[in-house]
């Protein structure tokens, strides 16, 4: 039995009491949900609904829980209801009820976990929108991994999801960047406000390569041809490193098209619709002190020329005219300052910030080794990059570490530690359980134990103590999956995935799931099986969430 048909027999329960006595029935609510009690000595699984209804008919909380809990205790599959506190109730299923769920899980697959939670909502999901400069620094690849994970989260729970890298073509810092390019082409210093790093004289010796003529023409023509050629290969180069990385993008959006297609323009004419611009000394403001921001925004200097925010404000408008309902935006540290401009901007648009825009802020990330942090790139010169990341550790072990915590928490990623085949190695320990899930099944057939069919499935007999923990664990999955989306958490998923790795080295070291040499092959050894393929399941559904594989062999 599953979370979710547990809590329908609950309410049934729900229903046939207050037929019984004559209760309102519109009180009940059209579904409700069980939660694993933190104490495993108090049940399975703990319902609150008594404590839900009890002021909504006027009948003491304990007193209908107890009703309750006797209309339970009829129902299949459950053992044994007991209230506690106020009217908590504390359900206990049977083994087969509970073993039932390793059948439901191998038959389920990759949809096991999947749902339709936030079915019909179109959101947005914009993360990285690096500028195309330098290689995607370390702080970006966090949001590589965090964005992609939750994109899939998103999906998962049914959300119509449309990912997208901003591509800032356009600016002061493509003009420092075309400069740089030039300045290691003529083989002079970088400017003083360029960029340094190998990468810049390999980008000019490509452009050069490419347009011979460069060097022969004026300052401003051989600038352009840089700012054209370089952008262009630094940016093939950022998408060839984030598809190595196994994050790509329904949508690359340039910055450039929207001044081209004068969406600038557009914006501000909407703005002044709704009434919130002003021109003071030339320029055109924004009034997003009307809307909580510290000071008004500037749009259009004085000298004619867009501000960034200009620019925010139209591809914010593109967004929700393409249909997107929720516009999501991940953004650095030193972002913080851009939550107040830009929900004052939606509402200067004339949208609810809370439900239309979310900026989602992330910290700092370190790379170690041997203790201290690595500071510099051999080739980008100033900062650590993705291709120095995934040199250090890998892909698989760089996409769990950087999932593995709170977005809004700084990390320090330990060389040492993300390598070491070692259980206190949270990917290893992860991923290792994917591995002898998968080996216990080639051993199994090696000695002729098959699941066999489903019809024949004895549940009852996974009654031992950790079958039951593992069971527990696994039925978390589907509720964790939920929240991770809804609280844009995929950490939530990772550290899940620890906690069912434990459960699941517990059960295989107390109960023998393949038969001894000549041992006959039981129901039990094939009860066990099915448990051993649903961690599989389980574990293989939650990596790929995680954009982590799954290995068969270790």
């Amino acid at each position: 039995m599953t979370p979710a048909e547990l809590a329908e027999v609950v309410l049934s329960a729900a229903h046939a009491v207050f037929e019984d006595r004559g209760l309102d029935r519109s009180a009940l609510p059209a579904q409700t949900t069980v939660e694993r009690p933190r104490n495993p000595e108090h049940g399975d699984y703990a319902s609150t609904l008594a404590l839900q209804l009890s002021k909504k008919v006027g009948v003491p909380p304990r007193e209908l829980a107890t009703a309750l809990a006797d209309q339970l205790g009829k129902a299949a599959g459950v053992k044994s209801v007991e209230i506690a506190g106020p009217g908590f109730l504390n359900i206990r299923l049977d083994a087969a009820a509970a073993g039932q769920l390793a059948k439901v899980i191998v038959e389920a697959g990759p949809a096991y976990g999947r749902s339709d939670a936030l079915a019909g909502q179109r959101i947005n999901l914009e993360f990285v929108s690096a500028n195309p400069t330098g290689p995607v620094h370390i702080g970006g690849v966090r949001w590589a991994a965090v964005g992609d994970a939750l994109s899939r989260l998103l999906r998962a729970t049914g959300a119509d999801v449309g990912t997208e890298y901003y591509f800032n073509d356009a600016g002061s810092q493509i003009d420092r960047f075309a400069r740089s390019l030039l300045a290691a082409a003529q083989g002079q210093p970088a400017p003083e406000d360029g960029y340094g790093g190998a990468y810049i004289a390999e980008i000019a010796a490509e452009v050069v390569k490419r347009r011979p003529e460069v060097l022969d023409l004026d300052e401003a023509a051989a600038q352009e041809i840089f700012r054209v050629e370089g952008v262009q290969l630094m940016f093939a180069e950022i998408k060839s490193s984030l598809r190595d990385f196994g994050v790509e993008f329904d949508t690359y959006f340039n910055e450039k098209d929207l001044h081209d297609r004068g969406e600038l323009d557009k914006a501000l004419d909407r703005l002044r619709e709704q009434g919130h611009l002003y021109e003071s000394e030339g320029a055109t403001w924004l009034r997003t002190t009307d809307f909580g921001d510290d000071k008004d925004r500037v749009l259009r200097k004085s000298n004619g020329e867009w501000t960034y925010f200009a620019a925010d404000c139209a591809y914010y408008l593109d967004k929700r005219e393409r249909g997107f309902e929720r516009v999501v935006i991940m953004l650095g540290a030193d972002h913080h300052g851009y939550i107040g401009r830009m929900k004052a901007m939606a509402a200067c648009f004339g949208d609810d910030p809370d439900r239309n825009l979310e900026i989602l802020i992330g910290q700092l990330v370190n790379l170690l080794r041997d203790g201290a942090p690595v500071r510099m790139s051999k080739r980008a010169g100033t900062v650590v990059t993705l291709e120095d990341l995934v040199d250090a550790i890998g892909v698989d072990a760089s996409r769990y570490a950087l999932a593995r915590y709170s977005s809004d928490s700084p990390i320090d990623i330990d060389v040492e530690l993300w390598t070491r085949a070692t259980r206190d190695n949270p990917v290893y320990y992860v991923q290792y359980v994917a591995a002898r899930t998968a080996s216990v099944g080639r051993n199994a057939a090696e000695v002729g134990l098959t699941r066999g069919e489903a019809a024949g499935f004895h549940a009852e007999l996974l009654s031992h103590e950790k079958e039951n923990e593992l069971l527990k664990a696994l039925a978390e999955f589907p509720a964790v999956v939920s929240s991770a989306a809804e609280l844009r958490g995929p950490h939530l998923v990772a550290r899940y995935l620890e906690r069912l790795a434990g459960a699941y080295h517990r059960f295989y070291d107390n109960c023998r799931i393949l038969p001894r040499g000549d041992e006959e092959v039981t129901d039990l050894h094939r009860a066990r099986l099915w448990l051993n393929d649903a961690t599989r399941v389980v574990i293989a559904n939650g990596l790929r969430l995680l954009g982590v594989s799954a290995p068969e062999r270790m």
